[in-house]
């Protein structure tokens, strides 16, 4: 079920203690890195990006996780610029993973089951180019085992009477971290807003 978010409400103020800024508050690792060498990254949009983190957070394998803005040209987004429309920047989440524990297949399961790629810019009565559904890679072997997921999913959907996928893929290391507040924002404020979930059919594993 998707519900309209409001932000204004709760913005991370209001928790009872004052988290480590640039550390994350459930797993204890650097947001921003230097990360330890060997992970794998890659960011994925979904929508409003507070669900979107707490999915990906929550994975064995998963070195960290943070909340920002890619797949824009505006050199220096800020919430209420992207919010606009004017940066052409998505809410996306950065997931930084050890490819031994977790595979590249199992975190695009959660991304295709848990919002819907059909949408195009919108997710729910979430409305912009913001909420659009897209995945940026480091490098175009992940963006190729990404576009095959695609392929997958597109026949479950189409087979299951569901509309095409409007998912973007794109090669782009670039990600402009978020502003602390939304950072891990459900752990925040367990309360808060998420629309994400289970939407609409499984996705098959290669």
């Amino acid at each position: 079920m998707f519900f309209s978010k409001n932000k204004s409400q709760n913005t991370g103020a209001d928790t009872m203690t004052e988290p480590k800024e640039g550390i994350h508050t459930v797993l204890g690792t650097k947001l921003a890195g230097p990360h330890p060498e060997g992970l794998s990254t890659i960011r994925f949009g979904m929508g409003c990006f507070w669900g979107v983190e707490r999915i990906f957070w929550q994975v064995h394998g998963v070195h960290t996780t943070s909340v920002g803005y890619a797949g824009g040209k505006h050199p220096n987004p800020t919430y209420n610029k992207v919010c606009m429309g004017v940066t052409g920047h998505a809410e996306v989440v950065e997931v930084v993973y050890d490819s031994a524990k977790v595979s590249l297949d199992e975190l695009l399961k959660l991304f295709w089951e848990n919002h819907d790629p059909t949408q195009g810019n919108r997710q729910g009565n979430d409305r912009g180019s913001q909420y659009r559904s897209i995945i940026l890679t480091d490098d175009e072997a992940t963006a190729e085992v990404a576009a095959k997921s695609m392929e997958r999913y597109q026949a479950s959907l189409m087979t299951n009477g569901f509309g095409t996928i409007t998912t973007e893929i794109v090669v782009d290391k670039t990600y402009h971290l978020g502003e602390d507040y939304h950072q891990q924002y459900l752990d925040k404020n367990p309360g808060g807003y998420c629309n994400h979930g289970f939407c609409q059919v499984e996705y098959s594993p290669a």
